[in-house]
């Protein structure tokens, strides 16, 4: 728990899912006072959230249970939105501020579901595969509702297998991947038996759910909330009968925090030394940030980033070899599951592409570049800047994010002033008080 408005740590983690979680053991394990900082109630990240009930995963479970005796300070609740001066972040609470003071820093964001937009995908009911999820394991009543799950990305099988635990109905997952892509994909599950094991306990969990491979919705329609999707199944359409709509095109990496931090970005994703540091002395990043790679590369990534932050890069060379097979893993993951050219047309004139400023796909297709759609439409403007229409506008047009200036998430105008005197502090020092 937070005691003071000021916390010093040898090597500071931000975020809390696998990545973030293993660094943090393996720097404390190293003697190092270590400070971990997410923006949830609890550590876990969205993969290891509790389950309907269920006994916890055994990974979660055994690096919770090495979280706890390692004397790591949990620093939970908070969201980090600013780097006022080197070694030192702003995190915003509740009701307060507080600055995280650090030597080193491993950033551990995770990522997010990418949402492409076709009509009908800002209903209420339409959501993310895993944000409808998230929201069942808080709560969120779905026994006896009709879920279509549809987008592509192993997390659709999951998030299935997941509701229909909750006594949801599924009838139907829809894969954007062709058959013949996932058959490769399946092969090369061969060489990776932890996988096959994971593979085949969800088939057994979804034994009887139709999966249709060559499909993805191209309408969601209702008056006022979902009430029926219409989806693309090998060049014919087919309308459904629906509750929800959870919807996902695979993940996305969050890397605004690393943008701030003037971090390297090689083809969307931030670019690391094989210790896992960054072009930013001292700043470390593991998991998706670095490449979608699955909860396997998470970890070892973020035990490497944890050695190496404490100083202990011989312990962190034993673990490449490791690393090495869960990123081939990775790259045939994302072959698999690339988005194919035909998405980009089930957009219309008239679909919103951002849905917090009602910024139509014909409204962007006469500008040219991220910044100069911004400046005409104020696209990516709106409370959720751009983190849902700048990868969907990337996907379309093209375009990347021009810049990232603080605050990297919404901020009370209060903490707004922190982050200002700050910055007059910083000032004043660097001229004297002049």
């Amino acid at each position: 728990m937070i005691t003071d408005s000021r916390q010093r740590f040898d090597v500071l983690v931000v975020g809390g899912g696998p990545a973030g979680m293993a660094a943090a053991v393996r720097a404390a394990e190293c003697g190092a006072d270590v400070g971990i900082v997410d923006d949830n109630a609890a550590l876990g990240g969205q993969i290891w959230r509790g389950e309907c009930d269920q006994p916890q995963n055994q990974d979660a479970a055994q690096w919770r249970a090495l979280l706890g005796t390692s004397g790591v300070t949990q620093v939970c609740g908070r969201k980090v939105f600013d780097r006022p001066g080197p070694g030192v972040l702003l995190a915003e609470g509740n009701s307060d501020v507080c600055e995280l003071h650090y030597q080193n820093l491993i950033l551990a964001t995770g990522a997010r579901e990418r949402f492409l937009p076709f009509p009908g995908w800002t209903l209420p009911n339409v959501m993310g595969a895993g944000g409808l999820q998230a929201m069942v394991k808080s709560g969120l009543p779905i026994r006896g509702k009709r879920v279509v799950v549809a987008g592509t990305g192993p997390l659709l099988l999951a998030v299935a297998a997941y509701l229909l635990k909750c006594d949801a109905e599924i009838p139907v997952i829809c894969e954007q991947a062709s058959w013949s892509t996932l058959a490769r994909f399946s092969a090369a599950l061969l060489r990776q038996p932890g996988k096959v094991v994971e593979a085949l306990r969800l088939k057994r969990e979804l034994a009887g759910v139709p999966f249709v491979a060559n499909s993805w919705p191209v309408a969601a329609r209702g008056q006022q909330t979902l009430e029926s999707v219409t989806i693309s199944q090998h060049g014919r359409s087919e309308t459904i009968e629906c509750d929800f709509l959870a919807c996902g095109f695979h993940l996305v990496p969050n890397i605004e925090l690393p943008l701030l931090l003037g971090c390297k970005i090689e083809a969307g994703y931030v670019w690391v030394d094989e210790l896992q540091q960054t072009t930013d002395k001292g700043t470390f990043c593991a998991g998706e940030p670095t490449g979608i790679g699955g909860v396997d590369l998470a970890l070892v990534e973020g035990q490497i980033a944890g050695l190496a932050a404490a100083g202990e890069t011989a312990k962190a060379q034993e673990l490449f070899g490791q690393r090495e097979k869960a990123r081939r893993f990775a790259r045939v993951l994302d072959h698999t599951f690339r988005l194919r050219a035909e998405l980009k047309s089930l957009v219309s004139p008239e679909t919103l592409v951002c849905r917090c400023e009602d910024v139509t796909y014909s409204r962007l297709q006469g500008h040219t570049s991220w910044r100069a759609a911004k400046l005409h439409t104020r696209c990516g403007m709106g409370p959720c800047q751009g983190r849902v229409c700048g990868p969907a506008a990337q996907f379309l047009f093209g375009w990347n994010p021009d810049s990232v200036r603080p605050p990297v998430f919404p901020a009370r105008v209060e903490n707004l002033a922190v982050m200002a005197l700050g910055a007059k502090r910083e000032n004043s020092a660097v001229t004297g008080g002049l």
